[in-house]
């Protein structure tokens, strides 16, 4: 699934080909993607939308109309959305085409079908995405340690599975907790009130270097992302993420991997013991 870093690059990717350009015809192949409102609403309400901007909030894209109205969609687990010529390949399991005014045609592509498209009209009230529900994101002035030790410091639960509660962090996912936690010398097992002030100070410092890397990392040309057909990423080098029963980088201890939540984690057992 792409996380904060991968959708914050694919913004970036898309902006430059979207802005100022206007929805001038719909195909919807697969209903079952539109969340919000229903598909004839959708279907009827998306024609003249003019993008005047393409924002990120933690894992969702959210295109802006000039006149206030919201396009916001969540790529879940497998979703690719490309900018592209009208010539360019369609993919297999392209669900949704926005013919633009330029010729261009903006494709929602997914395999496993459970990204998300949401339409909010000019001044109506978000009660449907979930993007008013989110924490703030770990490059934002709000998060810090005391934000995160007053959230999380009486909770039982694993600092791993609260690192992936979108409603106190938003962005990170399974691939960044693990990456954040091994930065900081904290085992993804830890109970959250067991942690102290001192660790408490690491996991937040961890977690804006690791998602600032990440996005730089990251960073590609239009030509590498189509090329990549939007589901290939330049990913940050993974010091624990994927490695399981591989030496750690730092110490050449093997990386181990637990189950937490029904989500994998690999560690490192020295460093992060």
């Amino acid at each position: 699934m792409p996380e904060l870093p991968e959708v914050e690059n694919i913004r970036r990717v898309i902006e430059p080909r979207l802005l100022g350009r206007k929805i001038i015809r719909a195909k919807l192949l697969r209903p079952d993607i539109i969340a919000y409102p229903s598909l004839e609403e959708f279907q009827d309400a998306v024609i003249g939308f003019r993008i005047k901007e393409v924002c990120r909030r933690g894992k969702y894209l959210v295109l802006m109309a000039e006149d206030g109205a919201r396009l916001d969609l969540h790529l879940r687990m497998t979703g690719q959305l490309l900018a592209v010529p009208a010539d360019f390949p369609e993919e297999k399991h392209t669900h949704l085409v926005f013919y633009l005014d330029d010729g261009r045609e903006l494709r929602f592509a997914d395999t496993r079908r459970f990204g998300r498209f949401w339409f909010l009209k000019p001044g109506e009230e978000d009660q449907v995405t979930g993007i008013e529900s989110l924490g703030p994101e770990p490059l934002e002035r709000d998060f810090s340690a005391k934000y995160l030790e007053e959230q999380l410091n009486r909770k039982k639960r694993p600092v791993k599975q609260a690192l992936l509660a979108q409603g106190i962090v938003a962005g990170i996912g399974n691939i960044y907790s693990d990456e954040i936690l091994f930065a900081a010398g904290v085992a993804p097992l830890r109970r959250c009130d067991t942690l102290m002030d001192a660790e408490w100070g690491k996991v937040a410092a961890a977690a804006r270097d690791v998602i600032r890397k990440a996005i730089e990392d990251n960073r590609m040309t239009e030509e590498e992302y189509l090329d990549g057909k939007g589901k290939r990423y330049k990913n940050y080098e993974f010091f624990v993420y994927g490695r399981a029963g591989q030496p750690c980088k730092r110490c050449g201890t093997e990386l181990k991997q637990v189950m937490i939540g029904g989500r994998s984690s690999v560690y490192c057992p020295k460093c992060q013991g």
